[in-house]
């Protein structure tokens, strides 16, 4: 669903919610929100609930709830994907990930198979096209001189329409491919791992450690 807004007095306000010290939203205490808190825009909150009235967002929105009732700091992000998906009711899973996840994604379809899901699953070189499609010469190759095939996060999305998945996951794909699969994928998506190599795929450490070992790398 696109929704469009004609409220021509939000124009030139900026979200600002990073830098609210109160989060207001959170408590229910409206009256004291700041002036540009999108809670005073009436007619975002009437878009923003009228959205959720499609019965797919409406499920998704619902069993969201639940699960952060019956998960939260309880269960690991690989479990509550599996409730998740079973409380939506999704038989067939997608799963788009990176070649270097290989050995992550063989063990988590065995455990979705476990849990009763079939699972469809495309690695992110499939395709083998080369890196020369994208007009990248030698020297944006990891490996100058040698074959060396792009990442196809479009055609992830492709093979996995063509399976008419119910629900995608994400495991390690690279910033941007992650961008191109959730663009084009008709299904809904989460995302279990993104990659991180240098943080051992836990890029938060970058932002815990940004006032000490991180920060000459963080604001040059």
């Amino acid at each position: 669903m696109i929704i469009s807004f004609s409220n021509k007095s939000y124009k030139g306000k900026m979200n600002t919610c990073a830098l609210c010290a109160e989060k207001y939203c959170d408590s229910g205490e409206l009256d004291k929100i700041p002036a540009n808190c999108p809670c005073k825009d009436e007619e975002y909150v009437a878009k923003a609930k009228d959205a959720y009235k499609e019965p797919v967002d409406f499920k998704l929105a619902r069993c969201s709830a639940m699960l952060e009732k019956e998960g939260y700091c309880q269960k690991t992000r690989v479990e509550e994907t599996i409730d998740f998906a079973k409380m939506c009711g999704f038989k067939t899973l997608g799963l788009a990930f990176c070649v270097g996840f290989s050995r992550e994604a063989a063990i988590l379809i065995k455990i979705l198979k476990h849990h009763g899901f079939s699972v469809e699953s495309t690695v992110c070189k499939n395709g083998s096209i080369p890196k020369e499609f994208l007009d990248l010469t030698e020297e944006y190759k990891l490996t100058p001189g040698a074959f060396e095939p792009m990442c196809n996060p479009i055609g992830q999305a492709i093979l996995l329409n063509r399976a008419k998945t119910d629900f995608n996951i994400v495991l390690g794909l690279c910033i941007g491919h992650d961008s191109l699969f959730i663009k084009h994928a008709e299904a809904p998506v989460t995302v279990l791992a993104v990659k991180d190599r240098v943080l051992a795929h836990n890029p938060m450490a970058a932002l815990y450690l940004s006032e000490g070992y991180y920060k000459e790398k963080l604001y040059k």
